[in-house]
């Protein structure tokens, strides 16, 4: 087991909750929707509503396309907000972190936990009574896989707590596709492997970036107890597999030459620069000449374009 051992220091520690004289009403409802990490679920969306264009083959219900999305927005908001509740201890400790709601004291952790069981429970309701159970308990099965699998087992104790953590973040395809078809193929499958063996290439250049913070607070994530060269020969490997797979829509009939197309084109650029990463890891490169961060922008970049051609690719067939 890896032993998380925590230093203190003066700037952002935990416990210095504000009177309520210094929570101004419009702070604290921002302070709410950051508990939400709504920049983390707007990636989750992107995965979730082409899925939907692909299941019904054109334009699905746009009812039914927004309360799949509130619902999804409500699950994973309260998923990232009882995250946040667990970490409360090394956020206070970790630079990336330190202005995060319950460290600065603007929402209380007594809040932030009935704020993330509520959204839970208004998600998995929402979801079952609106769209259909099924995706009710997939989007269920995320958000506790997230706080009780991810946060609360794997992320202090292995450095694969991002593999394994990130099976959360493929969800939203299978309940993209429920939502529509009530039912599972292997389209959704597929395009969950796909965002399965994106997450540790897309997330372990930033924590190659914020390491310190990482190593800091006993989180071993992979590039706090690997050097860059491993870590970077595992990301060229995760990404080979990725790119692999994104293209097995096609031979299997889901998806058409437009899919094909931004899957190659983007896939490639990706393999780029993950094996530029690693040329400039074996040579020693490091701090800002090693460029982590390019492959971090571009990840982003490389999932909506993937899923940009999923759901483009039914009106081209």
């Amino acid at each position: 087991m890896y032993v998380t051992a925590v230093e203190s220091r003066p700037a952002g520690v935990l416990g210095t909750s504000q009177s309520p004289a210094h929570r101004p009403f419009g702070a604290r409802v921002m302070a709410f929707v950051a508990l939400t990490k709504p920049r983390i679920i707007e990636l989750l969306l992107i995965t979730t509503v082409p899925v939907m264009f692909l299941a019904q083959r054109g334009v699905p219900d746009l009812t039914l396309v927004l309360l799949t999305c509130v619902g999804g927005y409500l699950s994973a908001g309260g998923a990232n907000a009882l995250n946040m509740y667990i970490d409360r201890d090394i956020d206070a400790l970790m630079d990336r972190t330190s202005q995060r709601p319950l460290v600065t004291g603007m929402v209380s952790p007594r809040e932030c936990l009935v704020f993330g069981v509520s959204l839970a429970v208004v998600s998995t309701l929402l979801f079952g009574l609106t769209v259909n159970w099924l995706s009710a308990w997939l989007s269920l099965g995320a958000l506790l896989f997230y706080v009780v699998v991810y946060t609360m087992i794997l992320k202090r104790r292995t450095s694969q707590n991002i593999v394994w953590g990130g099976i959360a973040g493929c969800m939203p395809v299978l309940i993209g596709w429920s939502a529509v078809t009530g039912s599972m193929a292997w389209a959704p499958v597929i395009l969950f492997f796909v965002i399965f063996f994106w997450t540790p290439p897309h997330y372990w250049p930033l924590s190659m970036k914020v390491k310190d913070d990482y190593a800091r607070v006993g989180v071993p994530m992979l590039p706090v107890i690997a050097s860059n060269k491993v870590v970077a020969k595992q990301i060229v490997a995760y990404s080979w597999v990725m790119v692999a797979v994104s293209l097995l829509l096609t031979p299997l009939g889901y998806t058409g030459w437009f899919y094909t197309a931004v899957a190659l084109a983007s896939g490639g650029w990706w393999l780029w620069e993950a094996h530029a990463l690693l040329h400039r890891a074996k040579a020693g490169v490091t701090g800002g000449k090693l460029k982590e961060m390019r492959l971090f922008h571009w990840s982003i970049t490389y999932v909506s374009l993937l899923f940009l051609g999923v759901a483009v690719d039914p009106f081209l067939r």
